[in-house]
């Protein structure tokens, strides 16, 4: 069934068949799939940042999430239900020379995996552009879907796993196998200097992949907490709790907390 994207009006399969003309969509109809953890760590060497992104937007390394993404695709929210679904792999997004990184757990099933952008469409996002935008970091205060204007500014986001997994919670298996995607990616950002975690899973991704692309590793494995900051090398990773509506109705993270970080970001960027 082919259905209107909600902005532009064009229709689209559910998941979204790539190089279909689906806002930001990086990949063409020919981009080259992963099909294991092998071919992801074949084909995460690029050092074409473009490239990553397609070969990233189309990945099938794992069959559980490969068919949990693409099932909720198909079986909507109710009040999604007149929507397509991107219901693919996330790839980064923003600029592709940042000075800040801000790395997630995964796409949300409703959230990211409908828009086909990461941390957009549902409460985690409204929250978090919210904050980038008062700090400086984002053109507007809401991002809503993929095509909506929306840009970063000297500023790049990116999921540890790529893919939006069952109940938020990618095994380790899917874990390690999608790490060389943003292993690679960080190092193609040689002008990243700080780099916000959100979250204790995003805050152990963040480390291993910023060891993986090369920064020194810590003697201690530092543990997450909200304004940590650990300096590896030219980069200093801060740790920030997770958006989600758990931590933000509850008061655990506050606006202010939230700006803060950000606002740390800035300084370290400088």
């Amino acid at each position: 069934m082919m259905l209107p994207h909600p902005l532009t009006g064009e229709e689209f399969t559910s998941p979204v068949e790539p190089g279909t003309g689906w806002p930001d969509d990086p990949a063409a109809p020919r981009t080259t799939v992963a099909r294991d953890a092998d071919d992801v760590r074949r084909l995460a060497r690029t050092d074409d940042l473009a490239e990553l992104d397609a070969r990233v937007s189309v990945c099938a390394a794992c069959p559980r999430l490969v068919q949990w993404r693409e099932d909720v695709a198909v079986v909507k929210r109710a009040s999604f239900a007149d929507q397509p679904y991107w219901g693919r792999p996330i790839p980064g997004w923003g600029d592709p020379d940042p000075s800040l990184l801000i790395v997630g757990l995964a796409p949300a099933a409703n959230g990211g995996n409908r828009t086909g952008r990461i941390f957009t469409g549902d409460p985690s996002a409204d929250w978090l552009f919210a904050s980038l935008h008062r700090t400086g970091w984002a053109s507007r205060p809401t991002s809503e879907h993929a095509g909506d204007g929306q840009r970063l500014l000297d500023a790049r986001m990116i999921a540890t796993v790529r893919c939006a997994p069952p109940e938020n919670k990618p095994t380790a298996l899917e874990r390690d196998t999608c790490a060389p995607w943003i292993a690679a990616e960080l190092a193609l950002l040689p002008s990243v200097r700080a780099v916000v975690a959100l979250g204790s899973f995003g805050w152990d991704g963040a480390l291993r992949s910023l060891v993986a692309a090369g920064a020194p590793a810590p003697e201690r494995r530092p543990k997450f907490g909200h304004g940590v900051e650990v300096a590896l090398g030219a980069v200093t990773l801060v740790g920030c709790y997770h958006p989600s509506p758990h931590n933000t109705y509850t008061g655990r993270l506050t606006r202010e907390m939230t700006d803060e970080v950000f606002e740390r970001a800035r300084a370290l960027t400088q």
